[in-house]
């Protein structure tokens, strides 16, 4: 029996409105893509849809009370609950260097909770951020 699931492309700006034919678990028809972007995007979102991350995990003695974080790569959509779970268990200690590695491999996926900026102790002069 043949399936149409409808989405919208994110892949570029355009926002290509793409209807995904199916027929079981196979993908048999992509249409509406403008670029071959969207049809790699609606295999992607159908076959292993992943999500980056953007959070903030809590510094100790930092300028700020939070430190903003991401996942260096887009990861399993079903797991992004567990992992803002994982991320508010965290506490990290001023000075935070950005790029730092907060969680190693999170949960088993092979991907990097990183930093996205630095965060100095909170004696530093607001004058310098």
């Amino acid at each position: 029996m043949e399936e149409v699931i409808k989405l919208i492309c994110i892949s570029c700006p355009q926002g290509c409105a793409l209807e995904v034919t199916m027929e079981g678990k196979t993908i048999t028809k992509v249409d509406g893509a403008a670029c071959k972007k969207g049809k790699e995007y609606a295999e992607q979102e159908i076959t292993d849809p992943r999500r980056m991350i953007a959070s903030t995990v809590r510094v100790k003695n930092g300028f700020h009370p939070l430190v903003p974080v991401y996942t260096k790569m887009p990861i399993p959509k079903n797991l992004i609950n567990n992992i803002l779970k994982e991320l508010r268990e965290v506490e990290l200690t001023a000075p935070v260097a950005n790029g730092l590695v907060v969680i190693e491999n999170i949960l088993g996926t092979g991907i990097d909770i990183i930093t996205s900026r630095e965060m100095p102790t909170s004696g530093m002069n607001r004058d310098h951020f």
